[in-house]
């Protein structure tokens, strides 16, 4: 028989050929020392530390206009009782509230912000420009321009009260009333009534009250209140206030727990519950001259006094900006009216909304003040002015 194994010495070769065949198999396949050192090895991958973005800057305010006066003024104008700064403006200036840019007098009359009915505002020109000034005594333009001088007290004497107004007196009388802007937490603390003589549920003129929480007896006289609006900013939701209303005047007669206090100018029935605060002595400024913010001052309308839906002139309106915003009385706001959002049906495809750009409505004078709050009075309106529309430099 033949034998078919193969013999040892065959398998000594056949394992040596197996194992160079190997070994030239893994060199071929092993990458080249300069193939390795070519190939793009991935960078290690930095992440930067994210920076805070710098906090923007609010833009200055637009710079002021130059007054532009009226086709029609007059040369003269007697002051007459009734009228207002701002009425007057108006008959002389495009934009009334620039009337101070124009308004000069003499160092001898007695103040530079009172008007008083029977003087004489006239139009005079120096090196070209015009002016507005007081005919008479302290009235006359000086001859080689006009020059900033400070004032000093003179013999000429009249009441402050017979000046004419900046804005009209009976467009805020509400306001004498003495309203508020105050915290939940000041209202929550405040003194309440708790009872009122022989147990009446409602008080009113001359009628005796009994009120807890009042543990200062030196003070005398306090509002009696209640809660109003609650405030909101439209855009961050922020509180910015409780605005309370005065209901009568309150006189303590007499310390204790409870408390006995007397009314008197009473506007509206008292209840069981009303709050107690210290009387707020607010003497109104109605001869504060108008003036645009030093700041630029971006807000909206919040609410409108005795809530009417619509408001025009000499409405009383609340805004969502205050004196932390840099809201000064007598400061000049626009009223921008948001646009209309309308179908474009002519557009081709699918029919699509578009946002119609906002509109001039008017202009407020800012007359009172608090720290996230203001009330305004319309004091132009072009067009129907409605609750959240915007309110800027103008």
């Amino acid at each position: 028989m033949l034998n078919n194994k193969p013999s040892g010495q065959t398998w000594i070769r056949f394992i040596g050929l197996f194992t160079i065949t190997a070994v030239l198999g893994a060199c071929s396949s092993a990458p080249k020392q300069e193939e390795t050192t070519s190939e793009a090895v991935p960078a290690p991958v930095v992440i930067a530390e994210a920076k805070p973005a710098p906090e923007m800057e609010a833009p200055p305010p637009p710079p002021p206009a130059e007054p532009v006066f009226r086709p029609d003024y007059p040369e003269r104008y007697v002051v007459k009782k009734g009228d207002t700064l701002w009425d007057i403006a108006q008959r002389f200036l495009k934009d009334p509230w620039l009337w101070p840019k124009v308004w000069h007098i003499n160092p001898e009359i007695r103040n530079p912000h009172l008007i008083y009915p029977g003087e004489v505002i006239a139009l005079h020109y120096v090196e070209g420009k015009p002016y507005l000034t007081l005919e008479g005594v302290g009235g006359q333009p000086p001859p080689k321009g006009i020059t900033t001088v400070k004032l000093s007290p003179t013999l000429r004497v009249r009441k402050l009260d017979s000046a004419i107004d900046t804005i009209p007196r009976s467009a805020i009388e509400p306001f004498l009333q003495r309203p508020r802007v105050v915290t939940e937490e000041e209202l929550e603390r405040a003194p309440y009534i708790v009872s009122s003589f022989e147990g009446h549920l409602i008080s009113g003129e001359g009628g005796t009250i009994y009120a807890r929480n009042i543990t200062n007896t030196h003070i005398a006289a306090y509002d009696v209140v209640r809660p109003g609006d609650f405030y909101r900013d439209p855009e961050t939701n922020e509180k910015l206030g409780l605005e309370v209303i005065s209901l009568s005047d309150a006189h303590l007669i007499r310390g204790g727990d409870p408390a006995t206090l007397v009314l008197s100018r009473t506007k509206m029935e008292v209840l069981n519950g009303d709050r107690l605060m210290p009387s707020e002595e607010q003497r109104m400024d109605f001869n504060f001259l108008p003036f645009p913010p030093a700041k630029s001052i971006d807000g909206q309308i919040i609410s409108v006094f005795d809530a009417l839906s619509q408001i025009g002139q000499y409405d009383v309106v609340v805004l969502n900006r205050g004196q932390r915003d840099g809201v000064e009385t007598g400061n000049i706001l626009a009223i921008y009216q948001q646009g209309r959002e309308v179908f474009d049906s002519y557009r081709k495809g699918p029919v699509s909304r578009v946002q119609l750009p906002e509109e001039r409505a008017g202009l407020l004078m800012v007359f009172r003040t608090y720290e996230k709050v203001s009330y305004a009075l319309i004091m132009e309106a072009t067009r129907a002015i409605h609750v959240n529309d915007r309110v800027t430099n103008p």
